[in-house]
């Protein structure tokens, strides 16, 4: 079994465990998540879910840093 790992703030857990079901939500997993539980669901759409949160994560980045440096 992987062992979880912790956001390097503690103050973030909150925020990535919200752009979890967030985004299982926006793919249709929600309700399977809800029935089934996390550790029943296939490393497939665990990953699935994995991937958008870090795609959502490197846009919020790239837009926060494109507002520091807009005149």
């Amino acid at each position: 079994m992987a062992r979880a790992r912790r956001p390097l703030l503690p103050q973030a857990e909150r925020a990535l465990d919200r752009l979890k079901y967030e985004v299982a939500e926006d793919l249709g997993l929600d309700d399977d998540i809800r029935e089934r539980g996390w550790e029943n669901m296939t490393t497939r759409e665990v990953g699935h879910i994995g991937g958008q949160m870090v795609k959502r994560l490197i846009q919020a980045g790239e837009a926060s840093l494109a507002d520091e440096k807009a005149p």
